[in-house]
């Protein structure tokens, strides 16, 4: 009986004990059920979430807080006072972009942290799950034991379980301008990299870490620790701090893309869906533009962007370019070097440049003056070789005076290893000169054209007058790269990798292939991949790149002349990552469909099922494909141009040549 009695004694103190040590678990899952997101806090009290897909692991168990210099870290000794939980499911539109309608459906819980002992200080983790992936961040509230502080260290992991295959580039060990081929290892391989980074899991899922709404903070690298875990890597001031800041503050959004298909990654609007609406309130000056530009030929070395004999921001040469955009129905003309401060090393020291002051061959009033007249615009330029503060004190003087003459885009430049020669264009410094920029262009109707930016996270949704950036390697990399320029996989993969950020002002268009460079570099693509290029790379300023001569009767300038800025719809057709791509859109009036599809240095057949076409209806396919003998290195030229009638059921199947394309308009027949 005594026997008894001990063993029920002691079951029950086990049970207790265990039920004393167990953590409180907090799930919420996406609308659709697919996702599911878990937090719970560790034993000694530190914040921890794990993510699946459809019963998949995503994340594993990752820890989530903060380290401060001149304050105690917040990392450990939580509990939970309270949650929070609500849905949202609305429908908002966008100005332009890649979709017309974007719903916002995502459940969101919000967990209210406090310290058990010492300072008890607060934090709220926001998550929010969508069917297409999972967002958090932190807010810290106003609060007696944390006003200003200096963020050291950012402490969320993020935690595979298994050492997966990733697409990354590494973080300023190359340059600071994201403008590095994208490389594909076992994350065991990696050491920084920049986001968005995208894995391939071995239990087939498509991942991608990214992050939102990157305000007032540092920019977020992924560092490799153990194991399979990357943990979050702010971006430092010179000084090593991370972020200065005071409560209350919220940090950026980290997010985390999944799907089943790459596809689903490049269609995913969970970035823009964590941005605050539209902060313009009249956006009607807003307006997507296709254009050309005095730009190739300085790269090609044909003019330059200083004074002298070859100076290509001429009166005279301005107007010529001019006159084709007007015969061609192209909206802009970008001219590079019409200010004063391009004579010498320009890219040494920035603080040369006037905004204000054109040299005296390139008359401003004269040619925008008649670029009106032409119904064509000047797209002005303002490049700042990285004197960001040297910017700064003209901006206001700069953008009065584009106003003033109806320039109404304005290409920016940060030529530098860093702005203002200390800080890295990805800190909190560098984000803090670029919203400068973004809001003070908005105040003059002004659209920015961001090159060697920090990365996009969905900013465009709060001011849609950032319409593109750079932040990769774009076509100017066929003119001088010493390393040959860009690879036919490259634009394969760049939808699944950097096109995650937002649009890319790539510049396509090159219909001569026959320049010679000094280091050797050429254009690593056929003229029908140039085409499909427009409807593959998104950008809402689309430049046709090339020199006006090499138009000149052209049957494939008909494409260009054509394909939209701006879409509807976007279907990602079937693609593979660093193979081949193909992408279907819709107009903005949702009448006409344009289809892209490219691929890498291998020749390949494809069949393109024609599903997304309207049931019922019949289309004009216009075709503009890779010719007989066609090949990217020894005969980039021959294009087939036909016509052909096509429904929804329709399949067709192309030849793609070796590193070449085909590009598809799709016009409704009428009955």
């Amino acid at each position: 009986m005594k026997n008894k009695i001990y063993k029920y004694c002691l079951a029950a103190f086990v049970l207790v004990t265990l039920s004393c040590n167990a953590q409180k678990t907090y799930k919420i899952v996406s609308p659709g059920k697919n996702n599911e997101l878990i937090f719970e806090l560790t034993k000694s009290g530190e914040p921890q979430y794990r993510f699946s897909s459809n019963g998949k692991s995503v994340i594993e168990p990752s820890l989530l807080g903060f380290e401060f210099s001149g304050n105690a870290k917040m990392t450990d000794g939580f509990k939970v006072i309270s949650t929070q939980k609500k849905s949202v499911n609305e429908t908002w539109e966008q100005p332009w972009g890649e979709f017309k309608k974007i719903t916002d459906k995502h459940n969101e819980l919000i967990i209210h942290l406090k310290e058990e002992k010492g300072e008890q200080r607060l934090v709220d983790i926001i998550f929010r799950v969508f069917d297409d992936g999972l967002g958090f961040r932190y807010f810290f509230p106003k609060q007696p034991n944390l006003g200003k502080v200096k963020i050291s260290n950012e402490i969320t992991q993020f935690t595979f379980s298994d050492d997966n295959n990733v697409w990354w580039i590494p973080v300023h060990r190359e340059n600071s301008y994201y403008e590095s081929f994208y490389r594909k290892t076992p994350m065991s391989e990696t050491d920084t990299i920049n986001t968005p980074a995208t894995f391939e899991t071995k239990n087939k899922l498509y991942v991608a870490i990214h992050e939102a709404n990157l305000t007032d903070f540092a920019s977020m690298t992924l560092l490799k620790t153990k194991g399979n875990t990357y943990k979050s890597e702010l971006v430092p001031w010179a000084d090593g701090t991370k972020v200065y800041t005071e409560t209350p503050f919220e940090t950026p959004w980290r997010t985390i893309m999944v799907g089943t298909k790459p596809g689903d990654l490049a269609t995913s609007t969970l970035t823009l869906n964590l941005n605050e609406p539209c902060k313009i309130k009249d956006t009607s000056w807003i307006e997507t533009s296709k254009y050309i530009g005095i730009w190739w030929g300085m790269h090609l070395e044909k003019y330059t962007w200083g004074q002298g004999p070859k100076h290509g921001a001429t009166t005279k040469i301005t107007k010529e370019y001019i006159d084709f955009a007007a015969k061609n129905h192209f909206d802009g003309v970008l001219v590079e070097g019409w200010n004063e401060g391009w004579d010498g090393d320009w890219t040494a020291d920035g603080t040369a440049f006037s905004f204000t002051k054109s040299y005296p061959d390139f008359d401003i009033k004269e040619i925008t003056k008649y670029a009106a007249s032409k119904n064509v615009r000047l797209i002005g330029h303002h490049e700042t070789a990285g004197a960001s503060k040297h910017y700064e004190s003209q901006l206001d003087d700069a953008f009065k005076l584009y106003n003033s003459l109806g320039v109404t885009t304005v290409k920016t430049g940060y030529v530098n290893k860093y702005l203002d020669k200390k800080e890295w264009h990805d800190s909190q410094y560098g984000v803090r000169h670029y919203r400068k920029v973004i809001e003070t262009a908005a105040k003059y109707h002004i659209m920015i054209d961001n090159h060697e930016p920090v990365k996009g996270t969905g900013l465009q949704r709060t001011y849609p007058n950032l319409m593109a950036q750079e932040g990769a390697r774009g076509q100017e990399y066929d003119a001088w790269s010493s390393d040959g320029g860009n690879t036919p996989e490259h634009t394969t993969i760049m939808p699944f990798t950097r096109m995650l950020a937002g649009p890319f002002d790539f510049t396509p268009g090159t219909f001569d292939f026959s320049y010679k460079t000094p280091q050797g570099a050429k254009v690593q693509t056929t003229l029908a991949k140039q085409l499909a290029l427009y409807v593959v790379i998104y950008s809402p300023l689309q430049m046709a790149s090339d020199l006006p001569e090499n138009y000149e009767g052209k049957k494939e300038l008909e494409f260009v002349k054509d394909v939209p800025c701006k879409w509807s719809e976007t279907k990602m057709l079937d693609s593979k990552i660093g193979e081949y791509v193909t992408v279907a859109r819709k107009d903005w009036e949702g009448k006409n469909w344009y289809l892209g599809t490219i691929t890498n240095s291998d020749a390949r057949k494809i069949s393109i099922p024609l599903t997304f076409l309207t049931s019922g209806k019949t289309y004009r396919a216009e075709i503009y494909t890779d010719g007989e003998g066609a090949n990217y290195k020894s005969n980039p030229y021959p294009v087939s141009i036909q016509n052909q009638n096509v429904n929804s059921k329709t399949v067709l199947d192309i030849n793609l040549a070796a590193g070449g394309g085909t590009a598809i308009k799709f016009v409704e027949v009428a009955k």
